[in-house]
């Protein structure tokens, strides 16, 4: 498949869910004050978008329409549950710094996007692969802002203190406003980044034609 067809790299990047779509803001903005935070709920995303794809794609010929949302929301939330309950017992400190954050997954618009816009329609094996790549996508949105409001915020990446004692913390990127200027800038760039590489292809033929 093509990068433009691939559903796993249409998540990566062509259609990211953070910086393209601009989807599941609330944890993107709330969670995203340390990179390790960033990364676990960005993974636990990815894990539950995996699983409800390719669970929905698998059933989507026998759920009658008049109830398709319900049914998607059950199994969206035995995806979270699951998730709940991996998380805690993988790292104690990790589930409280989510805090009710894991179990909102199931209120993320994301997920549920996914499943009608795709899973619905589509073959269980690229409706895994889709559900992998927005995860993904997401993790990684979640994760350049989450490194930019610890790095700025606190001087540290991972907790590891980069500046020496000098540095003086921009504390206001670990406060709400500072996930919006970080936001910000990430759409900027991830846009310019878009467009620029889309400007290229558009010359290159013409540049072979001479």
């Amino acid at each position: 498949m093509s990068g433009s067809k691939n559903p796993f790299l249409n998540g990566l990047w062509r259609q990211n869910p953070t910086f393209v779509q601009i989807l599941g803001m609330c944890p993107t903005l709330a969670i995203t004050n340390s990179v390790s935070n960033a990364v676990a709920m960005g993974l636990a995303t990815a894990f539950v978008l995996t699983i409800s794809n390719g669970l929905i794609s698998a059933i989507r010929n026998h759920v009658p329409k008049q109830v398709r949302i319900a049914t998607y929301i059950a199994i969206i939330a035995t995806a979270v549950t699951i998730t709940d309950y991996l998380v805690k017992a993988i790292s104690i400190n990790v589930y409280r710094a989510l805090g009710p954050f894991i179990p909102l997954i199931v209120a993320n618009c994301l997920i549920l996007e996914r499943a009608e816009a795709f899973a619905a329609k589509k073959p269980v094996i690229p409706s895994i692969l889709d559900g992998a790549g927005m995860g993904l996508g997401f993790a990684f949105g979640l994760s350049c802002l989450g490194t930019v409001r610890e790095v700025l915020g606190a001087g540290t990446f991972l907790g590891i203190h980069l500046f020496g004692p000098n540095f003086e913390p921009w504390v206001l990127f670990l406060l709400p406003p500072g996930g919006f200027i970080a936001l910000a800038i990430w759409l900027l760039l991830f846009a310019s980044f878009r467009e620029r590489n889309r400007n290229l292809l558009q010359i290159q033929p013409v540049e072979q034609k001479s």
